[in-house]
């Protein structure tokens, strides 16, 4: 083999790696980060970006590159064989006293397995794994050689492109002019992959995918149930309710007249004092009650931040299908579904999930039964919207404090009961537990 042939499969084999890296980088890069380098001048992210914001031109870029990589393996194949396969033939002709037909095959052979293997090594898994490794830089990289090759390659990539759409309309299937979006689902599973490399911390995933499951989760999930809700009955006298008032630990109180389900309105903590200030005497309810916002139990947390912009409101009643309250929604408790942190107001009624030393996790019955994943490893699937729920509806009875079940794969030990409540379960966890619990920034 001379120099000249050397150097030609040497070509052929660079201009496959270059097609190749072109092509996994144009798929892999991010739009942002293009979009980033284009804003602070550079030039080739400049003629880059438009490429990737544009889906039509983007399958262009990429036939072209496979285009590239067909001509490129195609010709290093015939190259080889016309050159590389000759001589070799005669040197098995003359060392391997060989017939030239035996010899002609044998070459043949080697020069293909030969060929193949450089190919493959050099001319597809290294730019692909560069390509992917460092996409932004070979994107740009690639960008000249490859919109040289779009100029060159326009008619057959036409002729290409409105084949494949006609062959796809002819199997039924929609032409998509749009880039992939990802589901919920998918990142999730993006965020988890990043928690297992050590891109995220274990709160930095919770609060992640939390926020990302929020528009699923109903004001009944949201909501504090009824029998740990204080309200004030219409009829409370001013000294009494200006007494509970500066007792309770909550900014405000539900009002109900006659029947506990007969919400008329809210007395917030800020509008007795200041109504106190003023005038120097106490209100009476009336005087400081606002009205009251009701809502489905079965409205979900997107749209429970809605209603709380639009109507101005921190506090919402939830209320079945027959008007019969089930609780109350706090943007307090939105924070908590959003971030899994806990409102200064409200950091004695709602207890937090903690890791123990032993391995195990301390569980609140009160938890969210989609929640427990994310601190024993294992999901929980129920119709029940926290644990204790779920452990009493899988037992079909109230557990005994000390007791240890088997709940959906998980060693359970009730810890502590409030009357037939389950306040709080020690459960054996599965990875991805970690020594400490979620931070609580303020």
């Amino acid at each position: 083999m001379n120099v000249t042939t050397f150097a030609v499969f040497l070509f052929l084999i660079t201009a496959n790696a270059l097609y190749v890296a072109a092509e996994f980088a144009a798929v892999g890069v991010r739009r942002s980060q293009i979009q980033k380098l284009a804003e602070n001048g550079h030039w080739l992210a400049k003629g880059l970006l438009p490429i990737i914001e544009d889906t039509a031109r983007l399958d262009r870029y990429i036939a072209a590159s496979q285009i590239g990589i067909t001509l490129s393996s195609l010709i290093l194949g015939a190259y080889g064989q016309a050159t590389l396969g000759q001589d070799l033939a005669l040197l098995f002709e003359l060392l391997g006293d060989m017939e030239p037909l035996a010899a002609q095959s044998t070459a043949a052979i080697v020069v293909l397995v030969l060929l193949t293997g450089l190919q493959v090594v050099f001319g597809e898994l290294v730019p692909k794994s560069l390509a992917l490794q460092y996409p932004v830089q070979l994107a740009l990289y690639t960008y000249l050689p490859m919109r040289w090759s779009l100029r060159l390659y326009s008619g057959f990539i036409a002729f290409l492109n409105g084949s494949g759409i006609v062959l796809l309309r002819a199997l039924g299937i929609r032409h998509s002019r749009h880039r992939h979006v990802h589901s919920p689902e998918e990142i999730d599973m993006l965020i988890a992959e990043s928690r297992e490399v050590g891109l995220l911390k274990l709160h930095e995933q919770q609060r992640l995918h939390q926020a990302l499951y929020l528009s699923r989760r109903t004001a009944r999930q949201l909501m504090v149930p009824r029998r740990f809700v204080a309200i004030v009955d219409a009829k409370t006298p001013p000294q009494q309710l200006f007494q509970i008032v500066v007792e309770s630990p909550f900014s405000s109180l539900p009002v109900y007249k006659g029947s506990l389900d007969n919400i008329i309105g809210m007395i917030h903590t800020k509008d007795v004092t200041a109504h106190f200030a003023e005038h120097r005497a106490l209100p009476t309810v009336g005087e400081a009650m606002r009205p009251a916002i009701s809502v489905l139990d079965k409205v979900t947390g997107d749209r429970l931040l809605a209603i709380m912009r639009q109507r101005h409101s921190r506090k919402l009643i939830v209320v079945d299908e027959y008007g019969t309250m089930q609780g109350l929604v706090t943007l307090d408790d939105m924070l908590i579904a959003l971030t899994g942190g806990v409102a200064e107001e409200s950091k004695e009624e709602h207890a937090q999930p903690e890791y123990l030393p032993d391995g195990r996790v301390r569980l609140p019955g009160l938890l969210r039964v989609e929640e427990t994943v994310l601190w024993t490893g294992l999901p929980w699937h129920s119709q029940a919207n926290t644990v204790a729920g779920h452990i009493t509806s899988v037992l079909e009875r109230i557990p005994e404090p000390g007791e240890r079940v088997m709940i959906d794969g998980l060693e359970v030990e009730i810890e502590e009961l409030n009357g037939p409540v389950i306040r709080s379960v020690l459960v054996k966890a599965n990875p991805p537990a970690e020594p400490s619990a979620p931070e609580n920034e303020d």
